[in-house]
């Protein structure tokens, strides 16, 4: 039962990983994926405590420089340490050997990221090679601690693409529960006054009748069951960290990343170095800013003839309420106050059922003024009475951030490259309009797995699940996936609305004029395109004497929080190791000559999770930037506004972040 026999083993223990070991969650139905390896390894799953109030109230989050910093009393402390004391067995079974042949797996397929795209395209891969007989391994790897932890959308869902992938949802019991009965659209004038939009006066493509309110992360979990059920491997807990070439600068792969280092950068006991995946495809799936994904788009130069992307950062909390207050399939979304009109975003707020209130607040990241603070924004919003009578008498159980692209159809990269492809939103397919992507990222990856298999197998009839090894394959590039997308309803439905968010660079009234000009009128069809700005989003900010500090006003505790209060709703942790986030050498004295100085420290207020402070020396007037990288929730946004884009975002150990459960 040593892991490290296992390793030793070789293939032999690849049998028994294929056990389904799925954990119940003690409120709800949904299985949880934890991890597919033997029992006497499995670590305990990472599911919420019977009450997730009484969670909050067990975990407190401490301020501190290290990466010890998850603190808690009774129960609590012992909970989670209860959690994590299993994760150095599960973190083995994807750790080298003692001999190369132990420090490599090979597969197919390996797919980067276990959300709506990365799974949709596994099962999509075996659903066909069923059908046709193929034999073919395909792995599925998550850096989240389990699958949907990393996870946070809004979500109205469009079932389009899952009816494509599953006709029989339904049957299958899908945990899409709440039908949308109401939906309104409104203008917020000022921090009292609101204007309804009819909808009728709404654009078709708005509409949310027939979509569903969820929990993206449960929907993701339901696909990995369903995964697991076809026999595809999922590994969740572990971080693709590099991408594998080869010597003709193809990709062969990724490799998980180390683990069991200390924060001075010295291996622990637990050290181990991670594996190989070697693939003849690697699919990366892994989301908005996805570093393995960044990386190949500069490797290959995949954005060659394209906009530049550009970003939004998406802050949601969930809420409790009274059943007397709850309105199952209540949508409502909302643009202007508290935003000024040249500041770009907007919100949700979203009844879910059997009690929860889902709100959020988009606030796009190319926004001007440097004292301006999304996370602030979005606790101003909730106290406009059109918000706030809806939360009232409510508890907040869940916080998270996420970045999200805003580039659309006009940033769309070149999707292929020998060896792998971009599929969901690696590749940008969100359609910024509806504010939705999981749709359009469910489908490329159906698109990706058509072509995939086609090509693997017009390349020859063998495969590595037969027993040929990867070297044994010329690398190929799976040019028919981009010809496909573009001939795809995704593609249509992006172009589409490819003018709505470039045409507010003009101000929010142009932009609201011309959106619905080109969504009611024009249909898309217009024969210009607006383009996006040609440098990232970290270029717009601008410098503080400029603009006046913004006095945002102390929160109340009950609608409105401070960010470590609210940060402990997100169940961050990440183990003792080095920091994550890595100011670049080349731009070390930014932070506190060029950030601090000139820009005011914009990332003190922009990052969600406060992971970034400055301290000023009394005696010496030395400024020095301290980096908190044990609160960062992921959600990249210091990866693309620092001031010159000093900060490099990497992953970190598998398993840490934030622990998203319903998001």
């Amino acid at each position: 039962e040593n892991p490290a026999m296992l390793l030793n083993a070789g293939q032999r223990w690849r049998p028994m990983l294929s056990r389904r070991l799925l954990s119940r969650s003690s409120q709800t139905s949904s299985s949880y994926v934890t991890s597919r390896i033997p029992s006497p390894l499995r670590p305990r799953a990472h599911n919420l405590p019977p009450s997730s109030n009484h969670r909050q109230q067990q975990t407190v989050l401490v301020k501190s420089r290290s990466y010890s910093v998850i603190a808690g009393d009774g129960l609590g402390a012992r909970g989670r340490h209860a959690r994590r004391s299993g994760s150095s067995a599960m973190k083995r079974n994807l750790c080298a050997g003692s001999s190369a042949s132990d420090s490599v797996m090979e597969y197919d397929v390996v797919v980067v990221g276990a959300g709506p795209a990365g799974l949709s395209t596994a099962i999509k891969l075996k659903q066909l090679a069923s059908e046709r007989n193929i034999d073919l391994s395909v792995c599925v790897i998550e850096k989240g601690a389990e699958v949907g932890s990393h996870i946070l959308s809004g979500n109205v869902f469009e079932t389009r693409a899952l009816e494509e992938l599953f006709p029989n949802w339904r049957e299958l019991g899908a945990p899409l529960e709440t039908e949308v009965t109401e939906d309104q659209f409104a203008i917020l004038t000022g921090d009292n006054g609101s204007i309804k939009i009819p909808s009728w006066a709404l654009p078709s493509s708005l509409n949310n009748h027939g979509n569903y309110i969820i929990s993206l992360g449960r929907l993701c979990k339901w696909l990995a069951e369903q995964a697991e059920n076809m026999g595809i491997e999922i590994y969740p807990g572990f971080a693709a960290s590099e991408v594998l070439y080869s010597s003709n600068r193809s990709v062969r792969g990724i490799k998980i990343k180390d683990v069991g280092i200390d924060k001075n950068g010295e291996p622990k006991d637990t050290f181990t170095p991670g594996v190989e995946l070697r693939a003849r495809q690697t699919v990366f799936a892994e989301g908005c800013r996805g570093s393995c994904s960044e990386e190949v788009i500069k490797e290959f130069d995949l954005r060659q003839g394209k906009d530049m992307q550009t970003y939004g950062i998406g802050l949601k909390e969930v809420w409790e309420i009274p059943e007397g207050n709850h309105k199952p399939g209540f949508v409502q979304h909302t643009v202007g106050w508290p935003l000024d009109t040249k500041t770009y975003g907007g919100s949700f707020l979203y009844h879910m059922k059997p009690n929860k209130v889902l709100v959020g607040f988009v606030l796009g990241l190319d926004y001007q003024n440097p004292y301006l603070s999304p996370y602030q924004e979005f606790q101003r919003w909730k106290l406009h009475p059109s918000i706030r009578q809806h939360l009232e008498g409510g508890t907040c159980i869940s916080y998270g951030a996420r970045a999200l692209n805003e580039g659309g159809f006009q940033a769309i990269p070149k999707l292929t490259f020998k060896g792998g492809l971009l599929v969901g939103c690696s590749a940008g397919f969100l359609n910024v309009a509806k504010i939705k992507g999981s749709h359009t990222a469910m489908k490329s990856g159906m698109i990706a797995a058509e072509e995939v298999l086609a090509a693997l197998y017009n390349q020859s009839d063998e495969s590595v699940a037969g027993g040929k090894s990867v070297d044994s394959f010329e690398p190929i590039e799976v040019k028919g996936y981009q010809k496909s997308i573009e001939n795809s309803w995704v593609w249509k439905e992006l172009n589409e609305v490819r003018n709505v968010h470039p045409s507010y660079k003009w101000g929010f009234y142009f932009g609201l004029l011309y959106s619905g000009l080109t969504l009611r009128v024009f249909g898309g069809a217009e024969p210009w395109t607006f383009r996006n700005k040609s440098e990232g989003d970290h270029t717009t900010t601008g410098k503080k004497d400029l603009y006046t500090p913004i006095e945002y006003a102390k929160p109340d505790g009950k609608i409105t929080f401070d960010i470590l209060t609210n940060l402990t709703r997100s169940g961050v942790y990440h183990e003792d190791q080095p920091a994550h986030l890595k100011v670049k050498p080349e731009l070390a004295d930014w932070p506190a000559s060029i950030s601090y100085q000139e820009f005011g420290a914009p990332e003190t207020r922009f990052c969600p999770a406060k992971v970034y402070e400055y301290t000023v020396d009394e005696n010496t007037g030395k400024v020095e930037l301290v980096i908190n990288a044990q609160n960062c929730v992921h959600c990249k946004t210091c990866d693309i506004k620092t001031p010159g884009n000093y900060i490099k975002w990497t992953v970190p150990e598998g398993s840490g972040g934030p622990q998203y459960d319903s998001m």
